[in-house]
C-alpha cells in the first residue's frame, strides 16, 4: 500500500479526532477499513501481556501529582511547574519485567501527559495526546500501567506543547537484576536549559521566535551584569555571551545560532545553578557509576569531570563496548552512563552550554576542600571527544545485521521565516495528529531502516518512540554496526541510517526532542498496518 494511499484511506480516522480529544482516533476497532493497528488494538494487549509472562510478576507502584511550584534553584526561587513540587521529579526505580503501576494527578491549569522516554511499552500508555491516549484534563489523574522491559537509563516527562520546559521531568531507572554491579557509588544528573520564572515562559519563548522570521532567535531580554531576585537577597552573574556584550566582547558566535535559537539565562544540573551546585559525596577510590540524563528543551551540553576521564558503558539505556574519553556531548532526550575511579578531592563536573558560553555545574567531594567556582573549566572540556563512531553495542544488546524489509527515508526540513520545523515536508498537528501526516508503514516483524537526512542548518536530536535502533554510521556503510539507541544528534547537513525490528505494534512517533522544533510540528508517524493490508 503506497503512503499515498494510506493516508487516503486514513482519512476518516483523522476526522474522529478532536482538540479537547474525546473523539479520538483511537477507537481502531470501529474503523477496521483503515488497516491501522491503533493503541486500543488487540495486538497491543497481547504483546503487553507476552511482555508480562517473561516477566518478574512484581508490581512496582509509585505517584506523580504534576503542580505549580516555587522551585529553590539554589538561591533563585522560580514559579514554575513541576512533579511532587521539584525539580528533577522524583526518580521512580524498578527491576528490568517489573510491573509500574504510577498515578499521575494533574492540577495544572491544562491537560497534560506523560510519555516514558525509551522505554519500549505499550502504546497506550505512551503519553502522546489524541494519538495513544486522550490528554489527562486539569483536576483529573490516570494510573499507568505497563512492564518495564529493557534496564538502564530513562525518564519521563510530558508529550503536551512546551510543558517539559517547565521542569516538569524526572529520571526512570530499571534496574538489571544480572548485572554484576561493579560500581560502588552511583549519581543520578539530570541537565537543563532553565528560562520559566525568571525573564520569560516557554510559551513567550516560542512567540519570540515565531515572529523573528529569518532571524528567528530568542535572546534572554538581560542585561550583563546581574540578576536579583524580587528579594534582592541573591544574585546570579549572567556570562557576557547571553547578552549584548560590551566592546571587547565577543558577540554569541555563529556556530552557536546551529546549536539552537534559545539562549538561555540559566543552566542547571539536578535542578541547581552553578553559584550553588548539587554535591556528590562519595570516598576516594570508589567506582562511581554516573547516569547523565539531557532534559533540556534546546541545548547540547559538552561535559567533563575535573582531573578524571571518562569511561562510557551503555548510551540511552544499552550497553556498548566500553570506551574511554575526557569529554562527551549530550543532545536533548540522549542519557549516557559512564563510570570512574574517583580521586581524593573535590571535583567539578561541568556540563558546558555548546555555543552559549554558560555552563551547568555539579560537584564530586572525596575529601574536604572549597567548593569550585562557578566557571570551572576542566582540561578535559578540550580532551578527546566521544564519537558516535566509537560506540558499538556488546554482542548481549545487538539487535542483528540482517537487510531491511522496509526502509524509509526521513527528511528533516524547516521555513526560517515561519519557524516551522518539519518532517517530509510535513508539518504534525498535535490536536489532529493524523491531519496532513503521510505515515510510514510497517508491518510487525520486519526489520525496518530509517535513513535521517537533516537538509537544515540546525540540530535535530531525533527520537523514536516504543522501538530502540542500531546507528549505522555513515549512512552508506549500513554494514558497521553502532550503538543501539532511541536518540540520536543529526547535525546540518548529516545523514544517518538506523535500523530497528518492527516487534511493538501501534502508532509511534518520530519527533526532534527539540522543545520548539517540536512544538511546531517536526515529527512524523510510523503506523503498524495489520498483515492483510
Amino acid at each position: 500500500m503506497s503512503r499515498r494511499s494510506l493516508l487516503t484511506a486514513l482519512g476518516g480516522a483523522a476526522a474522529a479526532v478532536t482538540a479537547g480529544g474525546a473523539g479520538l482516533a483511537l477507537r481502531g476497532e470501529d474503523m477496521p477499513e483503515t488497516g491501522r493497528v491503533l493503541a486500543t488494538s488487540d495486538a497491543v494487549r497481547r504483546t503487553e501481556q507476552a511482555r508480562r509472562s517473561r516477566g518478574s510478576g512484581r508490581a512496582v507502584r509509585s505517584a506523580l501529582t504534576a503542580e505549580q511550584a516555587d522551585v529553590d534553584l539554589g538561591g533563585y526561587v522560580a514559579r514554575t511547574w513541576a512533579y511532587n513540587g521539584r525539580v528533577p521529579g522524583p526518580a521512580i526505580r524498578c527491576s528490568a519485567g517489573d510491573q509500574l503501576e504510577i498515578d499521575v494527578a494533574n492540577r495544572l491549569p491544562e491537560p497534560t501527559t506523560v510519555h516514558w522516554h525509551g522505554l519500549r511499552l505499550r502504546n497506550d500508555m505512551d503519553g502522546v495526546p489524541n494519538l495513544t491516549q486522550a490528554p489527562i484534563r486539569a483536576g483529573d489523574s490516570m494510573r499507568y500501567s505497563f512492564v518495564a522491559p529493557d534496564p538502564g537509563t530513562y525518564w519521563l516527562h510530558p508529550h503536551v506543547g512546551l510543558q517539559r520546559e517547565r521542569g516538569l521531568y524526572a529520571p526512570l531507572i530499571v534496574d538489571d537484576p544480572q548485572e554484576p554491579g561493579d560500581y560502588d557509588v552511583e549519581f543520578i544528573v539530570v541537565l537543563d536549559d532553565w528560562i520559566d520564572g525568571v525573564t520569560a515562559t516557554p510559551d513567550d519563548v516560542l512567540r519570540a521566535l515565531r515572529a523573528g522570521g529569518m532571524q528567528a532567535r530568542y535572546r534572554t531580554p538581560v542585561r550583563v551584569g546581574r540578576i536579583a531576585d524580587a528579594s534582592a537577597s541573591w544574585q546570579y552573574h549572567v556570562p557576557a555571551a547571553l547578552a549584548d556584550p560590551p566592546p571587547g566582547i565577543a558577540p554569541v558566535s555563529a556556530a552557536s545560532r546551529l546549536a539552537s535559537h534559545v539562549e538561555f539565562p540559566f543552566y542547571v544540573l539536578n535542578g541547581r545553578l552553578p553559584t550553588a551546585p548539587h554535591v556528590f559525596r562519595a570516598k576516594p577510590g570508589q567506582r562511581a557509576r554516573i547516569r547523565l540524563i539531557n532534559a533540556a528543551g534546546a541545548t547540547v551540553f559538552r561535559l567533563a569531570l575535573g582531573d578524571h576521564r571518562l569511561v562510557v558503558t551503555h548510551t540511552d539505556g544499552f550497553p556498548v563496548e566500553p570506551v574511554e574519553v575526557d569529554t562527551l556531548q549530550i543532545a536533548s532526550g540522549e542519557r549516557y552512563d559512564v563510570v570512574v575511579t574517583l580521586g581524593e578531592g573535590v571535583f567539578p563536573l561541568v556540563a558546558v552550554a555548546e555555543g552559549k558560553g554558560a555552563q551547568a555545574l555539579g560537584v564530586i567531594r572525596t575529601a574536604a576542600g572549597p567548593i569550585p567556582p562557578p566557571t570551572a573549566a576542566p582540561a578535559g572540556l578540550s580532551g578527546r571527544l566521544l564519537a558516535l563512531t566509537d560506540l558499538r553495542a556488546t554482542p548481549a544488546a545487538r539487535i542483528g545485521d540482517q537487510p531491511p524489509d522496509v526502509s524509509h527515508t526521513v527528511y528533516l526540513t524547516g521555513d526560517m521565516t515561519t519557524f516551522e520545523w518539519r518532517i517530509n515536508a510535513e508539518t504534525f498537528n498535535h490536536r489532529r495528529p493524523f491531519d496532513g501526516i503521510t505515515p510510514m508503514p510497517l508491518h510487525d516483524g520486519e526489520r525496518v531502516r530509517l535513513v535521517l537526512v537533516n537538509q537544515t542548518p540546525m540540530y535535530h536530536p531525533m527520537h523514536l518512540h516504543g522501538h530502540t535502533f542500531t546507528v549505522r554510521a555513515p549512512a552508506d556503510n549500513p554494514g558497521r554496526g553502532g550503538p543501539r539507541k532511541d536518540t540520536v544528534l543529526v547535525g546540518p547537513g548529516e545523514r544517518f541510517s538506523v535500523d530497528f525490528t518492527a516487534d511493538n505494534p501501534g502508532q509511534w512517533l518520530i519527533h526532534c526532542h527539540n522543545a520548539y522544533h517540536m512544538a511546531t510540528g517536526m515529527a512524523g508517524m510510523l503506523s503498524y498496518l495489520r498483515r492483510d493490508r
